[in-house]
């Protein structure tokens, strides 16, 4: 009975000493970071088919900056998970081939534009020790990316003949990261990372019941800066 009662004791004494320990003693479990994407797309599509499209009619993805937002939830010294996502930017397709499609422009014309929402969800693991002020670390995980507002523009539908309706469905694939956290000061660090998806999906362009198709693999790449506060 008493071995219990001193059990009981010292823990509420641990429990109220760990309460009143200063913050940079204590084991800080969540992190929010705030700052910016900067996404470069290696596309990859196949040249798009159906009536009327003359051989290499094909596209390119224009580079995009947006705000980056994450929470870090800490699973041990070393582990930890990370849900990022941004602002879902405009990212607008480019005609890349031909000139022209009969006496339209194409090569090099805003062809098209969507938003799409694409949140990372990672595990990331963390070299060094937890008092280093420099930890590099890498992560890998899933990304998913919807696409919508999806819009073709006055210059793809000249191309295309006519009003033009987009599909493309939403994606799954692999994602990876790496980088560097630096600790700041109390509660505040900086992040640098370099990550990666894989981002597919199959375009329909609908224009008056004529079908033109392809298959896209977008290869976005994206650069992080940011801060974050620990809690």
């Amino acid at each position: 009975m008493n071995a219990r009662i001193v059990s009981i004791a010292l823990g509420a004494l641990l429990t109220s000493v760990a309460a009143v320990a200063p913050a940079d003693e204590q084991v800080l479990s969540n992190s929010l970071r705030l700052g910016a994407y900067y996404v470069i797309y290696h596309t990859s599509a196949d040249d798009i088919t159906g009536p009327y499209v003359p051989p290499g009619v094909n596209l390119r993805l224009q580079d995009v900056t947006t705000p980056y937002f994450a929470y870090v939830r800490r699973l041990s010294s070393h582990f930890s998970t990370e849900f990022a996502f941004g602002v879902p930017p405009l990212t607008k397709t480019v005609g890349k081939g031909p000139a022209e499609l009969g006496s339209v422009p194409y090569n090099g014309q805003v062809i098209s534009t969507a938003r799409w929402f694409a949140p990372t969800l990672l595990l990331n693991y963390s070299f060094l020790d937890e008092s280093a002020p420099l930890r590099p670390y890498i992560g890998a995980g899933v990304n998913y990316t919807r696409f919508y507002d999806r819009q073709s523009t006055a210059a793809g539908n000249a191309a295309s003949g006519g009003p033009t309706s987009i599909s493309l469905p939403s994606s799954w694939g692999p994602a990876g990261t790496v980088g560097l956290s630096y600790h700041l000061y109390g509660r505040f660090n900086l992040y640098g990372s370099y990550s990666m998806s894989r981002v597919t999906s199959n375009l329909t362009a609908n224009t008056a019941g004529f079908i033109r198709t392809s298959h896209i693999s977008f290869g976005p790449r994206a650069f992080v800066l940011a801060a974050g506060y620990s809690f």
